[in-house]
């Protein structure tokens, strides 16, 4: 398959709701966020700071070890479906069980965020292929992404690079927002409804980045050796989380005001 798109990325998008000032972290009556992980030693990492920090508890579940995804998200907040070295395209039940079990955020409207094999998950649910880069290419370390018109309505201060580690990228699914785009895996960000996908990783603290950097693959074509991981990270860090915790805010503002009305009953 290959990876550019041509698709028209100046189409009109809702943008985020008008931002207020956070909430106490003490506030009462917040909906958890539902976690979902794939490995024992996993970790929701700066995204869960982030949440933590708005006042909101995390749900932990990792389907891969027995963990069972509830029927309906009335009692979260919102979800996140985070990374792991498997594929969305892998035959495992629990992979096939997650991306059904998107279904239920789309259909109920509530935010959703996929990242990296979360965002492929995502991709698969709403009929896109996942696949390898065509020249075996991988992303492995920070490289620049590009918001478009579409993603800078939505989030002012994009960071010009962001972290990465995945072999496989996914094509813009149909009636989806791009948001940002690359240059060997063009589809880095996108929007469906309330339901958003991140190909980088921008959970990444430097403790997962020390352990991911010692184990990884960093002879596979593409990838940055172990040092410039450190060195894009004394760069480019500072903005890549600031943008995250301006995203993450205005993203579980999509939550619908009846369930913020009686999550505070």
């Amino acid at each position: 398959m290959s990876f550019r798109s041509n698709r028209n990325i100046g189409q009109t998008v809702v943008p985020f709701p008008v931002r207020q000032p956070a909430a106490p972290s003490h506030q009462a009556g917040r909906l958890p966020v539902l976690i979902v992980l794939h490995q024992e030693s996993s970790t929701p990492g700066r995204i869960g700071n982030v949440l933590r920090a708005l006042g909101y508890r995390l749900d932990v579940r990792r389907p891969r070890f027995g963990d069972g995804l509830p029927e309906t998200l009335d009692g979260h907040a919102g979800a996140v479906i985070f990374g792991g070295p498997m594929s969305a395209n892998d035959a495992d039940d629990y992979i096939r069980t997650e991306i059904d079990w998107i279904e239920i955020p789309l259909r109920e409207q509530r935010p959703f965020l996929g990242i990296c094999l979360g965002a492929q998950m995502l991709a698969r649910q709403l009929g896109a292929p996942v696949a390898p880069h065509p020249a075996g290419m991988t992303q492995i370390g920070y490289y620049p992404i590009r918001p478009t018109a579409a993603g800078r309505r939505l989030c002012a201060n994009w960071p010009a690079r962001v972290y990465h580690w995945h072999r496989e990228g996914f094509a813009l699914p149909c009636g989806a927002e791009l948001l940002a785009e690359g240059d060997d895996f063009p589809v880095q960000a996108f929007r469906a409804g309330d339901a958003f996908g991140l190909q980088f990783h921008p959970d990444v603290t430097l403790a997962m980045m020390h352990g991911w950097t010692t184990r990884g693959e960093m002879d596979l074509p593409g990838a940055q050796p172990r040092h410039l991981h450190f060195e894009g990270r004394a760069v480019h860090d500072a903005a890549e989380r600031a943008w995250l915790a301006e995203f993450i805010d205005n993203w579980l503002r999509l939550m619908p005001l009846s369930v913020m009305s009686q999550a505070a009953e």
